[in-house]
């Protein structure tokens, strides 16, 4: 199936084709300050004066990645008051943003819609930070986004605000055509959650008829029901074939010949065998057994590998395939990430670093970004305030140096 954060991206891009004015204020703001040192260093300063208590400094965006757009309007909300001091403190700022932008300074009201945009933006950028992960299953994650993408995306839709009706209305209709229809969507994304025990088929059923309609739903019911069972089928007929493949094997290797009268038998054997896995009433029985069993406990840190560890000899066969389902991840963020960063280590005006050099820093940057280390944007503060420290100590070591030349 398509990567999953690929496709939420172009669902929130396509939404975002036309741009809210208050987005634009806000966001020539942010440029008007981060155009100069003295211009952001006075912003700090109003920062400071208002007692402000946030480690989120002002950030470009790219217009083009609405990623980046959330995270420049999430870091300039928690910093509104610093902005309505800035405008006391620069005479510039205003007459700026009027006479070359063309759209003025956000107000209020401009504040207030960039707040909703904001929150809505951050429904789907924890969706893609959740589903991206590369430590943990993803595979059984991502139906539970999916139903809550659902119901905001229906909220918005019916919505007053005619600036949010139009990009939800605009997102549903990318949303539909990769989800929608369910002759093409992909159903392990509704199979991971059966193999998940804290929810298994009667929660996914329910979903599923929470977020479509009841023409849709059942169909969409039928399928993924006819699928688990055509999936246990086969690997009930798979897990005989493994176990005649160890039993051929352990017997060429004890070199005990076998009498053309016992392998007919054997032969016989194997085909009871096939035969009683392909019978609906049997092959089914360690699959309904799962299935109407009582479902965990859902708290956070369950860990559903370790579930079907310890479990794996009560269902041997849903082990299996909860093994190979639950190791699929729905996104490639990571994969591609991790080799793509030779990209952004050597360019063409950095590229004379050793390899031992460049092996230190990948594996830095995989370190600062890895729990339980902080964000490395949630630290541009403190990495500036260490620079400026550095760059005194570095000063004042070349004062001592002279005063010590003098003396001598």
């Amino acid at each position: 199936m398509r990567c999953v954060a690929h496709i939420v991206n172009l669902v929130v891009s396509d939404g975002l084709k036309t741009v809210n004015e208050s987005i634009q204020r806000v966001r020539h703001a942010v440029r008007f300050i981060k155009q100069s040192p003295a211009s952001l260093q006075r912003f700090k300063k109003c920062v400071v004066d208002e007692k402000i208590n946030t480690k989120k400094g002002l950030c470009l965006d790219v217009p083009t990645r609405w990623n980046s757009t959330y995270l420049m309007l999430s870091a300039a909300i928690e910093l509104e008051d610093a902005f309505e001091r800035y405008y006391e403190e620069d005479p510039h700022y205003l007459l700026d943003l009027s006479e070359r932008d063309g759209k003025g300074s956000p107000d209020a009201d401009d504040w207030n819609n960039v707040r909703r945009f904001s929150e809505f933006l951050q429904a789907f950028y924890d969706l893609t930070m959740h589903i991206s992960g590369s430590l943990y299953v993803t595979s059984n994650l991502f139906f539970h986004e999916l139903v809550s993408v659902s119901i905001l995306l229906n909220d918005l839709v019916s919505s007053d605000d005619p600036d949010m009706c139009l990009m939800a209305c605009r997102m549903k209709d990318k949303y539909e055509k990769y989800w929608g229809d369910q002759e093409k969507i992909n159903l392990l994304i509704f199979i991971a959650v059966v193999l998940d025990p804290r929810y298994k088929l009667d929660y996914v059923e329910w979903m599923i008829n929470e977020i479509y309609n009841s023409i849709v739903a059942s169909k969409l019911v039928k399928n993924v029901k006819e699928a688990m069972n055509a999936l246990y089928e086969d690997y009930c007929v798979s897990s005989y074939g493994d176990g005649n493949k160890v039993e051929t094997a352990s017997s060429s290797d004890d070199k005990i010949p076998m009498s053309p009268k016992h392998k007919k038998i054997e032969v016989l054997k194997n085909k009871y065998k096939k035969h009683k896995c392909e019978r609906d009433g049997d092959t089914k029985i360690e699959l309904d057994k799962y299935l109407e069993e009582d479902t965990a406990e859902d708290v956070d840190d369950f860990d559903i590998l370790s579930w079907w560890k310890f479990n794996s000899s009560r269902f041997p066969t849903v082990a299996k395939i909860a093994r190979d389902v639950l190791a699929v991840p729905v996104s490639t963020v990571a994969s591609e990430s991790a080799l793509s960063t030779g990209g952004r280590v050597l360019d063409q005006f950095r590229s004379s670093l050793t390899p031992r050099v460049v092996e230190g820093l990948v594996c830095a940057q995989n370190w600062l970004r890895a729990a339980p280390f902080p964000s490395i944007e949630e630290c541009l503060e403190e990495v500036e305030h260490l620079e400026e420290e550095m760059k005194n100590m570095a000063i004042g070591d070349a004062k001592i140096d002279e005063v010590v030349e003098i003396l001598e």
